[in-house]
């Protein structure tokens, strides 16, 4: 039997996507930047002109708030809205005069997260717990 044949092995892969995405958005670019929030408030960059401290604080809401929530399997297509949003903010306004080896990751990030906002959480998910 092919384990791609078993329903259950989209439900590992969709949290695989989930724990491999949203952890590492948590963990190495939410996180140090919420942990650094006062050190960066007033140099960060302001792709849209709105300010650098409301600029920073957008993308820690993003990066820690939203990729804990997809981590979790938690409104995982809502959350990944402000993800798409900030990535492609990154590849198209930050990085979009660089060469592409400087914006692969920011690209991946967002192609990551635009296939689970079509695919959702999956079944190993907070939200799909059931305590009937």
């Amino acid at each position: 039997m092919l384990l791609n044949s078993e329903p259950i092995s989209e439900d590992f892969g969709h949290l695989a996507l989930r724990l491999g995405f949203g952890g590492t958005m948590l963990w190495q670019h939410g996180w140090p930047k919420l942990m650094q929030f006062s050190e960066r408030m007033d140099d960060f960059a302001d792709p849209l002109g709105i300010g650098p401290f409301l600029s920073l604080a957008l993308i820690v809401l993003a990066e820690v708030l939203c990729a804990a929530l997809i981590t979790l399997g938690m409104w995982t297509r809502i959350a990944s809205v402000p993800l798409i949003f900030a990535m492609a903010v990154a590849v198209f306004m930050v990085h979009g005069d660089d060469p592409f080896p400087n914006k692969e990751k920011a690209v991946l990030y967002l192609v990551g997260y635009v296939v689970i906002l079509f695919s959702g959480s999956g079944r190993f998910a907070i939200n799909r717990l059931s305590f009937n």
